[in-house]
Protein backbone atom coordinates (compact mmCIF):
# COMPACT_ATOMS: atom_id res chain seq x y z
CA UNK A 1 0.00 0.00 0.00
CA UNK A 2 1.32 3.44 -0.95
CA UNK A 3 2.01 6.14 1.59
CA UNK A 4 -0.62 8.84 1.93
CA UNK A 5 0.07 12.08 0.01
CA UNK A 6 -0.55 14.16 3.13
CA UNK A 7 2.08 12.17 5.02
CA UNK A 8 4.57 12.47 2.15
CA UNK A 9 4.13 16.25 2.23
CA UNK A 10 5.33 16.24 5.86
CA UNK A 11 8.19 13.74 5.78
CA UNK A 12 11.83 14.78 5.94
CA UNK A 13 15.12 13.09 6.73
CA UNK A 14 15.59 12.87 10.51
CA UNK A 15 19.31 13.72 10.27
CA UNK A 16 19.65 16.57 7.73
CA UNK A 17 15.94 17.57 7.68
CA UNK A 18 15.89 17.64 3.88
CA UNK A 19 13.51 16.09 1.39
CA UNK A 20 13.45 12.40 0.57
CA UNK A 21 12.52 10.46 -2.55
CA UNK A 22 9.69 7.98 -2.07
CA UNK A 23 10.02 4.89 -4.28
CA UNK A 24 6.79 2.99 -3.78
CA UNK A 25 7.82 -0.07 -5.84
CA UNK A 26 10.91 -0.52 -3.64
CA UNK A 27 9.19 0.41 -0.34
CA UNK A 28 11.88 2.94 0.54
CA UNK A 29 12.41 6.60 1.26
CA UNK A 30 15.78 7.68 -0.14
CA UNK A 31 18.02 10.58 0.84
CA UNK A 32 20.28 11.29 -2.16
CA UNK A 33 22.42 13.77 -0.22
CA UNK A 34 23.42 11.26 2.46
CA UNK A 35 22.95 8.21 0.18
CA UNK A 36 20.89 6.28 2.70
CA UNK A 37 17.59 4.45 2.32
CA UNK A 38 14.87 4.08 4.92
CA UNK A 39 12.51 1.13 4.74
CA UNK A 40 8.73 1.46 4.61
CA UNK A 41 7.15 -1.44 6.53
CA UNK A 42 3.41 -2.05 6.32
CA UNK A 43 2.90 1.53 5.08
CA UNK A 44 4.90 2.92 8.02
CA UNK A 45 8.11 4.85 7.24
CA UNK A 46 10.93 3.69 9.51
CA UNK A 47 12.88 6.93 9.77
CA UNK A 48 15.36 5.86 12.41
CA UNK A 49 18.99 6.66 11.57
CA UNK A 50 20.11 3.32 13.04
CA UNK A 51 17.67 1.49 10.75
CA UNK A 52 18.82 3.20 7.53
CA UNK A 53 21.08 1.44 5.07
CA UNK A 54 23.84 2.81 2.84
CA UNK A 55 23.15 2.91 -0.89
CA UNK A 56 25.68 1.94 -3.57
CA UNK A 57 26.54 4.21 -6.49
CA UNK A 58 24.55 1.99 -8.82
CA UNK A 59 21.47 2.13 -6.58
CA UNK A 60 21.87 5.92 -6.24
CA UNK A 61 21.74 6.33 -10.01
CA UNK A 62 18.72 4.03 -10.28
CA UNK A 63 16.84 5.73 -7.44
CA UNK A 64 17.49 9.30 -8.60
CA UNK A 65 16.58 8.55 -12.21
CA UNK A 66 13.42 6.59 -11.41
CA UNK A 67 10.51 8.56 -12.97
CA UNK A 68 8.06 7.11 -10.42
CA UNK A 69 9.96 8.58 -7.47
CA UNK A 70 8.15 11.34 -5.59
CA UNK A 71 9.94 13.93 -3.49
CA UNK A 72 8.58 14.49 -0.01
CA UNK A 73 7.62 17.95 1.18
CA UNK A 74 6.08 18.96 -2.13
CA UNK A 75 2.67 19.83 -0.73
Amino acid sequence: MALDSFLLDLLEDPVDHGTLIYLEAKNILYNPRRRVAYEVRDSIPVLLPDESRPVSGEEHEAFTSDPTGRATGEG
